[in-house]
């Protein structure tokens, strides 16, 4: 279809200058030649030659269109898939959040039933964590020092709800105060070891490390499991910061875990 198209307007455009140069032959078809003097352009001739222009200019007309239409379109897709991104992630975000928010009440519930003076310290260390997550993380990153400030006042706050103690080593080297990382990426890592890992045995403590430099960021938790929690639900927070992950570190980030008989193992580097 197109190409019959093409032809039929290149046959009208060449026949239509050809009838009006045959029309105004001393305009179009006369010509003087040096040492020869004036001569006339056979009509079959300058049919052909404008066949030629009306093929090079249709030609060219129709690149640059497809050309222009290649790059608006390529132009909306990024747009559209700018927007997508940004929505899904805004999705996932609003699913972290109350994720966290529901397991937090929940143990302050426990405490407030068992009429702990714990109470009061939970609700504050509760009240620090959310203002961080309404206020202050609502930037495409942070500074990591806040990032592991925030981590810090989780774990306190968990530690509050352990009768017997709850035993975590949090090491961190390098340059922690100079670099960035987007909010709320490696609470879920610790809020699973919490959930699903033994916490209160000093002997094998949740152990927790993070090592920053200019270009890497090597984040990783090692938990024993709890051999007796069987919640199938457990992998809704990693699920979900394994996609965040993919959409804001494409390429950039290498997570392995290992689940072993005895062992949970999350272990992140990103190249941030």
């Amino acid at each position: 279809m197109y190409i019959l198209t093409f032809i039929v307007l290149l046959g009208a455009g060449a026949l239509i200058k050809t009838v009006i140069a045959v029309l105004n032959p001393k305009d179009l078809l006369e010509y003087v030649e040096a040492g020869q003097g004036k001569k006339t352009l056979q009509i079959n001739s300058y049919f052909f030659v404008q066949l030629f222009l009306c093929g090079f200019f249709l030609v060219s007309s129709c690149i640059i269109k497809f050309a222009a239409d290649w790059f608006s379109s390529e132009r909306i897709q990024r747009n559209l898939e700018s927007e997508r991104r940004e929505m899904e992630l805004q999705f996932l975000k609003s699913q972290l959040n109350p994720h966290f928010l529901f397991n937090s009440l929940n143990n302050i519930y426990s405490l407030a039933y068992q009429k702990s003076d714990k109470t009061a310290d939970a609700i504050m260390k509760l009240s620090e964590i959310m203002r961080y997550m309404i206020y202050e993380s609502n930037t495409p990153t942070v500074a990591l020092s806040k990032e592991v400030d925030y981590l810090t006042n989780y774990i306190e706050l968990q530690k509050i709800r352990f009768k017997d103690g709850a035993y975590i080593e949090l090491t961190l080297n390098g340059e922690i105060d100079n670099q960035k990382i987007v909010p709320l990426m490696l609470i879920s890592f610790v809020e699973n070891a919490f959930k699903h890992g033994v916490v209160n045995d000093p002997a094998e403590p949740v152990k927790i490390n993070i090592i920053a430099n200019q270009k890497i960021l090597h984040f990783s938790v090692i938990n024993k499991k709890n051999q007796q929690n069987k919640d199938a639900q457990g992998g809704v927070g990693l699920t979900n910061v394994e996609r965040r992950l993919q959409l804001v570190y494409p390429d950039r980030y290498k997570l392995n875990v290992v689940n072993s008989a005895t062992h949970y193992t999350c272990e992140l580097m990103i190249d941030i």
